[in-house]
């Protein structure tokens, strides 16, 4: 039977790039107007290179931004960037639709539910905060807890650990098929793959399940339990 599942966070609960994609805007438009004299076009280039080569949980790419583009921060101009991608932020995030009904119906039916992220604890809960799901699950847990990424199996195993359940009665559900999905299979766990909110185009997905809209996972647990049910009655 399953008994849990586990949740990628970024474009599995919340759309994140589209988060990103807003706040960054956002941040560029205000720097601008204090006083940046470059044109947006530039100024997008030189943050998407700062995540590229840092990644995309930087906290320090806009100080980068103006040290390499006028040799020096500028806090006027750090500051207005750094308020206007909150304030995007903030209002740009939200749960893909159906999440949170789905989340309810597997808490009502006593699911244990678990995230497996590998953004920063703080800006982790962070997000689950802002959008009202650190009451939800059971177990968070976030690359500072294992100090390693998917697909390693290190944070897969914490993650079970800390249910008290096994890899076979669980089901991982991620957007990222080279992390979420095999890090998942290489502990035995049961996978679906979000696709909806897929961002690379995957065409090869090799999960268990394959989602266009989480509501479908309630189906999938049902059958999958329904079948299970009785043998799980045997002596």
């Amino acid at each position: 039977m399953i008994r849990a599942v586990i949740f990628d966070l970024d474009n599995t609960l919340v759309d994140f790039m589209a988060m990103k994609r807003q706040a960054i805007d956002a941040a560029v438009t205000a720097m601008i107007d204090a006083g940046l004299q470059l044109s947006p076009q530039i100024v997008r280039a030189h943050i998407d290179r700062i995540y590229r080569e840092m990644g995309i949980e930087y906290q320090q790419v806009f100080d980068q931004l103006l040290m390499e583009t006028l040799g020096y921060v500028d806090y006027r101009i750090l500051s207005a960037g750094i308020i206007a991608y909150r304030r995007a932020r903030e209002a740009a995030l939200k749960p893909y639709p159906h999440v949170t009904a789905t989340l309810m119906e597997l808490v009502k039916q006593r699911i244990k539910l678990g995230v497996v992220s590998d953004a920063p604890a703080r800006e982790a809960w962070l997000r689950l905060c802002y959008i009202g799901y650190h009451h939800i699950f059971d177990v968070v847990v976030t690359y500072d807890d294992t100090g390693q990424r998917k697909p390693s199996p290190r944070p897969f195993l914490l993650a079970l650990e800390r249910l008290q359940v096994h890899p076979h009665e669980t089901i991982m559900v991620g957007d990222w098929v080279e992390r979420d999905i095999v890090g998942a299979k290489s502990v035995g766990m049961l996978t679906a793959f979000a696709r909806y909110g897929d961002t690379f185009g995957t065409q090869e997905v090799n999960a268990d399940y394959v989602l266009d809209d989480i509501k479908e996972l309630l189906d999938i647990i049902q059958q999958h339990n329904a079948v299970q049910q009785p043998n799980s009655a045997r002596p």
